[in-house]
């Protein structure tokens, strides 16, 4: 994700932390959340006397101390009508009715609000806080053409910056773009050094689809405030949109000569050098990040994961684990270090990082879901449910449905886990994903003709289900029949999703299975050019999925058939350092025994 920053100081350009900032940061300042009042000093009083009382016969100051009391304390239903006293005991203040239409706007009663702040504008005319204020309601009622009028002079001239501000906002979320550029121009013209203005008209260039345009609005911003933060934020929003990457990371690194090692700018550069896969350079703005501001629990995982994905596993588990000790009580650190020590093998590690998260964490539900593929892992079926249990409890989901289910049926509570997912199928007869995962739990209980039958059912919901056509294809291919039909389905499967690992697997797999009887009959030509295409597609496989077991085996029983039987044992010899599927590999470790008999023996 592409990070920004914080508007800065408009005038200082002051560097801030990272916050979002995707759009122009007049943004807020056009869209009335609250009347414009005056600062008040006061704001910041702590602990106000007990409320005063009423006192009918007061004059008007008294009742407005008595309503700036209640405001500051809070008490807004009291300091309305204290106010409302106030401009009863004098009609012609158009501050107070001012004050009384701002507190009724904050309690949301906008009738209220637009009744005296009407009133207020009637009273003085010439008062342009006042007929802003006005304008805010009228534009905050879609009321275009009053709140025109209110904030506009005879000619048509906004009566000042506040409502020409106003008025942009509102021409911008009508589309009137002409007359938000306008507006815009006339505000730089007014006040040349007014960096909104610049953000404005970079906004309306934007939305006019004149980006060279929007670009240098921002940096005429830069050239009236050289350093500001948000100028360059949105330079670099504006280059990362348009997809000029190198130009974007350009305005970032040009930033960070304004502000070295600014937290905001170098996490923007590396999500623009991760984006590009230059993850070398992305690693050496992290470290920079990680060096300069250690508690940036975000950026060690980054960096950490990018270490894992360049093979530097004990790097990575040993950047966490330092991170820990300095962070003991952060969760996503500890979720993550589990995440990496599962990849690595270390499964008891994993199972320690993942039981520091607590109930309350949001990680809570992933960590125990991983904790429940560990004990799969182990074969501890009835712990793993356990575990899946928990998870679903703690934050329910189709996945995790499915998943309890599974792990039902492996427990041996098969028709338990099938009822689960066929009531579920009840309540929505033609959910695709259903059919396919009770099908996938038939499967494994080796009731083949049962899994297809919920396969086919799957296709006739959505043809383009490509784990059932995989499905279907690999079943057919693993019985050695229908195996054209086998290819056709696959390939489809494999079209759908090009970046599967294991459709690719199932792919290469029918190849070899067509290439089998071609061999043994005797067809040496067509059957090594299949089997030349299964091992180029199984390659591929093992190259998508980063590893798997299974492809391993199908790599040497494909190099065993070509008659290259110490490739064949080097694959064998893999499938099982990668932790063999029992239940799909039951020929492994005899493959491997009797290849290695064979190719010792004298």
């Amino acid at each position: 994700m592409f990070a920004l920053w914080a508007v800065g100081c408009a005038s200082t350009g002051a560097p801030t932390e990272a916050v979002d900032a995707t759009a122009p940061p007049l943004e807020s300042a056009a869209t009335p959340s609250a009347p414009i009042e005056s600062p008040d000093p006061m704001a910041a009083a702590v602990s106000p006397a007990p409320p005063p009382e009423i006192r009918p016969e007061a004059t008007s100051d008294y009742d407005f101390l008595v309503a700036r009391d209640h405001e500051l304390a809070g008490r807004l239903d009291a300091a309305l009508d204290a106010y409302e006293r106030a401009a009863a005991k004098d009609p012609d203040s158009a501050y107070l009715q001012r004050k009384v239409g701002a507190l009724a706007w904050r309690r949301g009663e906008l009738d209220r609000a637009t009744q005296h702040a009407k009133r207020a504008v009637e009273l003085d005319p010439d008062d342009a806080a006042g007929r802003v204020f006005l304008g805010q309601i009228h534009r905050l009622r879609k009321e275009g053409a009053e709140a025109e009028a209110v904030l506009t002079d005879a000619e048509g001239t906004p009566i000042s910056r506040e409502a020409a501000l106003l008025l942009y906002g509102m021409y911008l979320d009508g589309r009137r773009l002409d007359e938000a550029l306008a507006m815009a121009e006339w505000m730089i013209a007014e006040d040349p050094e007014n960096l909104r203005a610049y953000f404005a008209l970079s906004r309306v260039y934007e939305e006019l689809d004149r980006p060279e345009e929007a670009v240098r609005a921002l940096r005429d911003a830069l050239d009236q405030a050289p350093g500001t933060l948000s100028a360059y934020a949105a330079l670099a929003r504006l280059h990362h949109e348009r997809g000029e990457r190198d130009v974007e990371m350009g305005v970032l690194r040009e930033l960070l000569e304004e502000y070295p090692h600014h937290r905001g700018t170098l996490v923007a550069l590396a999500d623009a050098l991760i984006g590009m896969s230059r993850s070398d350079e992305a690693r050496e703005v992290l470290e920079e990040l990680v060096q300069f501001h250690p508690g940036d629990t975000r950026s060690v995982i980054r960096l950490a994961l990018l270490e894992f994905d360049a093979g530097e596993y004990e790097s990575a588990a040993e950047r966490f684990d330092r991170a820990l000790v300095e962070n003991p009580d952060d969760h996503e650190l500890a979720y993550f270090l589990g995440v990496l020590r599962q990849r690595m093998g270390r499964l008891d590690d994993a199972l320690d990082a993942f039981d520091r998260i607590p109930e309350h964490h949001a990680r809570y539900a992933d960590a125990r879901s991983q904790v429940a593929t560990l004990f799969e892992r182990k074969g501890d079926f009835p712990r793993a449910l356990e575990e899946a249990r928990i998870a679903l409890r703690a934050a329910p989901s189709d996945a995790l449905q499915l998943y309890v289910a599974r792990l039902r049926a492996k427990t041996g509570d098969f028709e338990g886990a099938v009822s689960m997912l066929e009531t579920r199928l009840a309540e929505d007869p033609n959910d695709d994903e259903l059919l396919y995962n009770i099908g996938v739990l038939y499967g494994e209980a080796k009731r083949f003709d049962d899994a297809l039958r919920y396969m086919h059912l799957a296709l006739e919901k959505n043809p383009e289900s490509a784990g059932a056509l995989n499905y279907i294809g690999y079943t057919w291919a693993e019985r050695g029949e229908r195996l054209d039909e086998a290819e056709v389905l696959i390939s489809r499967a494999s079209e759908l999703r090009p970046d599967d690992g294991f459709i690719t697997d199932s792919l290469g797999w029918v190849y070899y299975m067509r290439a089998l009887p071609l061999i043994q009959g005797g067809d040496e030509v067509a059957g090594r050019a299949l089997l030349h295409d299964a091992l180029r597609t199984l390659q591929q496989a093992a190259q998508l999925t980063g590893g798997d077991p299974v492809i391993s085996e199908h790599l040497g029983d494909v190099f065993l058939l070509l008659d290259d039987k110490t490739r064949a044992l080097e694959s064998y010899r893999e499938a099982v350092e990668q932790e063999p599927r029992q239940g799909e590999q039951p020929e492994l470790r005899r493959k491997l025994e009797n290849l290695q008999q064979e190719i010792e023996a004298p």
